[in-house]
């Protein structure tokens, strides 16, 4: 497809850009561009094009607004050593962007657009990539309804939109380990539901969850099956891996896909990075039984969160109406360090991408 390019006439100052990148925080800074790309019932997706980045015109009735058909992704582009700029599995992306699609009943944005629209927005806004340690440029590509007019249907019209914002690291705390609240009160999601989709209606269902985490002095919310309340599924909007006994024998477990979970890229790789480091890796019902009582044992050692926002955070406390206990010391731990590493050396081009996982978007100068 091709993307029309119009250059921002009033682009940030290079010193206003070069203060922003050696402290860019997270979601706080945008670049320059973005992409849109816009469906119709009638001619399908049009070609699109790299515009200033601005506010959106929306009328007041745009069904969008009322009828939450919103869906999203995020990945990121790293700096790689031989200057290129690259990022990680964006096919995964772009097929999982289809499938959030086709459960919200939008129309299905071609894996090609989608990887086409990373590649022109970061060729522009290179000079928005960071290149400190644990910065990133990330990507948050979305769609949205653009139809106007009242009633409960798919609309006829959407946008796909992509924006960049220079990233460092998720928690502002950085690597530290984060307490956490198993929600009993609150469900993220039900068999049937739209848990496996990546939809804007997910988080802000979330969020009363997330504020009473904080309210229990927690720094995220741990969601619980939606019919017992018992099996483990995810951290807010991160998946979790348990870690069970230590050294090269440790076995490394995450929660099994339901279709209440969110299928995450991060998720899914560490399975195959797990293997790779000569872990045995697989996917298992956890109940927070489990959890409690494998660590008063002390057969589970590790807990860690993993996505794409914040790569992997280890979990230090867990609290609940009924129990709390640390995990392991309460520190990060040295297989989720390791994991982390292992990840995030892939991604920046320090060890070799044996599975094929990296994408070049901009080639090296």
């Amino acid at each position: 497809m091709a993307l029309n390019l119009q250059h921002n006439s009033a682009p940030a100052a290079v010193e206003d850009r070069r203060a922003i990148l050696d402290n860019p925080g997270f979601g706080r800074f945008f670049t320059d561009h973005m992409v849109k790309v816009d469906w119709t019932v009638a001619d399908g997706w049009a070609d699109g094009a790299v515009i200033p980045y601005g506010p959106l015109s929306l009328d007041p009735a745009t069904m969008a607004l009322h009828y939450g058909q919103l869906i999203f992704e995020g990945l990121k582009a790293y700096h790689q050593p031989d200057g290129s700029i690259a990022t990680f599995r964006p096919e995964a992306n772009a097929q999982r962007f289809q499938r959030s699609a086709r459960r919200l009943a939008m129309p299905e944005l071609p894996v090609e657009t989608f990887v086409d629209s990373l590649q022109a927005l970061v060729d522009i806004d290179r000079s928005w990539v960071p290149s400190g340690a644990d910065t990133s440029l990330y990507l948050r590509p979305f769609m949205i309804s653009t139809e106007v007019g009242l009633g409960v249907r798919p609309a006829d019209s959407y946008s796909y939109l992509l924006i960049g914002s220079p990233a460092g690291a998720y928690f502002p705390r950085g690597v530290q380990p984060v307490n956490v609240w198993l929600s009993t009160e609150y469900t993220r999601a039900a068999p049937g539901g739209t848990g496996e989709a990546k939809c804007a209606g997910n988080y802000a269902a979330s969020l009363v969850a997330q504020a009473q985490a904080a309210a229990e002095g927690c720094d995220q919310v741990v969601w619980l099956d939606a019919v017992e309340h018992r099996l483990v599924e995810e951290m807010g909007g991160m998946n979790l891996y348990f870690v069970y006994g230590s050294g090269p024998n440790a076995r490394i477990v995450t929660p099994k896909l339901s279709g209440t979970l969110l299928p995450g890229i991060t998720r899914d790789s560490l399975l195959t990075l797990a293997n790779d480091l000569g872990y045995v890796s697989a996917e298992a019902e956890i109940s927070t039984e489990d959890w409690r009582l494998g660590n008063e044992s002390g057969e589970l050692t590790e807990v860690f969160a993993c996505g794409t926002a914040a790569v992997i955070t280890p979990v230090g406390e867990v609290k609940s109406a009924a129990h709390s206990w640390t995990v392991g010391d309460g520190k990060p731990g040295p297989i989720t360090m390791q994991l982390r590493q292992a990840l995030l050396d892939v991604q920046t081009g320090e060890a070799p991408d044996k599975h094929g996982w990296m994408h070049t978007l901009v080639a090296a100068e």
